[in-house]
């Protein structure tokens, strides 16, 4: 696997540095509310399990499923809600827990659709943001790093359902995946 990586681009201690920084800081604005945080698997669930344990607060957590990628390194632009929220979020306070966000066309539908739900206020933290990719615009409220138009992977982040158990975020070699 290393062999397919080009050039490293966070390391583990830089994400864990980061993990540490989004959580002082959701736990300073979620203090006394216990919101539920949620997850959008499966890019994001190293990511979470990392900042969850960084948020000393009452929260709760759950997991989505959502997809607009298949096995392929660009989103179709066509949303699927795989697995749902398993418990009621009228009233609540959310906080989506992304990998990264790249279109904005996964979020931008998902944060839609879980308003449309009732929910107090939705929060948005994503790891990695790729500005350059972006064709709807969404709001975060939490973010780790802004990326290149680089495809990545690690910590979490895959190619064809590969390379999640990296423990840094690395840059694909286009030839891997087809690119350039």
């Amino acid at each position: 696997m290393k062999e397919d990586i080009q050039k490293v681009l966070f390391t583990e201690e830089q994400l864990a540095q980061k993990v540490a920084e989004l959580g002082a800081q959701i736990t300073a604005d979620y203090a006394g509310k216990n919101p539920l945080i949620v997850s959008v698997l499966k890019g994001s669930y190293v990511f979470m399990a990392d900042l969850t344990r960084k948020i000393n607060t009452a929260c709760n957590i759950d997991f989505m499923v959502v997809s607009s990628y298949g096995q392929g390194a660009k989103t179709s632009g066509e949303v699927q809600i795989i697995k749902d929220i398993g418990q009621k979020i009228e009233g609540r306070d959310l906080l989506i827990i992304e990998d990264i966000l790249d279109s904005g066309v996964t979020l931008s539908y998902l944060m839609k659709i879980l308003k449309a739900r009732g929910v107090r206020s939705i929060r948005l933290c994503t790891l990695l943001s790729k500005p350059a990719r972006r064709t709807v615009e969404v709001p975060i409220d939490y973010l780790g790093f802004e990326i290149p138009d680089e495809f990545v992977v690690g910590y979490g982040l895959d190619y064809a359902e590969k390379y999640r158990n990296l423990p840094y975020i690395g840059i694909l070699k286009p030839e891997v995946y087809g690119g350039k």
